[in-house]
């Protein structure tokens, strides 16, 4: 029953959001954010403390536009899917010289690997990328309840994307994903937060946490291009900035894996240290 009520939710979210007009629904989720930080449970209390690990000095305030961002997220999510091309062109941002860097590494038919922190809305990213004519596949952590999980593959299928699932598909989702750059995919994986339990320890923030290797692996089998993603919300956008990572290019493969994935950690740094609120980490992650 539980899980039922679960899916229920979800589905509902997402035909809510979009039946309402976009003014009431952002004061909806604005108000829902303001809520949680007034109740300050276990969620809430996780952002404090991932935030006072990446600004020592801040203020609470930081924790409630947090969760306003967050709630932006899924509202922007939730609506998603009944936009047009052209919206989802119109409602990103990225520099000419960036957007540059992305179109050379499709037309040379490497694919690219784009990692990327739980930061802005990776899904508007994935839909502009979509946009673009550009071939794209990402990963899904295989949620709990599984009509969840089946729910979020089929919104995320709907924007274009191909879906493999991180556990129990037919194949190793980097065996998939190496197969799809070498067709010229781009590769959309989320980077900081190792859900295997045994990913790559890295310095983040003056602490010790692990984080996935895939993107690195990924790039050093393949050769294809890897840039960490910055995203944060502009008023009516979500903007992304690009940081080109290079692997090394001799020493043992768990070196240069390690290596890559410490050069991933520290660009990732770099975006949410500039716009912390827009960093959307409500889990445990420093060990």
């Amino acid at each position: 029953m539980k899980d039922r009520l679960i899916e229920f939710g979800y589905a509902a979210g997402w035909r809510v959001a979009r039946a309402l007009p976009l003014p009431v629904a952002r004061r909806l989720f604005t108000a829902a954010a303001d809520r949680a930080y007034a109740k300050n449970g276990p969620g809430t209390q996780r952002l404090r403390r991932n935030l006072q690990q990446v600004r020592p000095d801040m203020q609470d305030e930081l924790v409630r536009d947090g969760l306003r961002s967050y709630a932006r997220y899924w509202l922007e999510a939730f609506r998603l899917p009944s936009q047009t091309r052209q919206q989802f062109l119109d409602g990103f941002g990225i520099s000419p010289e960036h957007y540059d860097w992305l179109k050379t590494a499709m037309t040379d038919g490497k694919g690219m690997v784009l990692a990327l922190p739980h930061v802005g809305n990776w899904d508007a990213a994935a839909a502009w990328v979509v946009s673009n004519d550009w071939r794209m596949i990402t990963v899904a952590e295989r949620l709990k309840p599984e009509g969840v999980f089946e729910q979020f593959v089929a919104y995320r299928e709907k924007l274009g994307m191909e879906v493999v699932p991180l556990t129990g598909g037919q194949r190793p989702p980097l065996d998939v994903l190496a197969e799809r750059l070498q067709q010229g995919y781009a590769v959309a994986l989320l980077g900081d937060r190792d859900l295997s339990r045994n990913g790559v320890e890295v310095e983040f923030f003056g602490g010790r946490t692990r984080m996935p290797a895939g993107p690195a692996i990924l790039a050093i089998r393949t050769g294809a291009p890897l840039f960490a993603v910055d995203l944060s919300f502009t008023p009516t956008q979500t903007f992304a900035v690009l940081r080109r990572i290079t692997p090394p290019a001799e020493g043992a493969l768990d070196v240069r894996v390690k290596a890559t994935t410490q050069m991933l950690a520290d660009a990732y740094a770099l975006g949410i240290a500039d716009h912390p609120q827009d960093w959307h980490m409500l889990q445990k992650l420093w060990l």
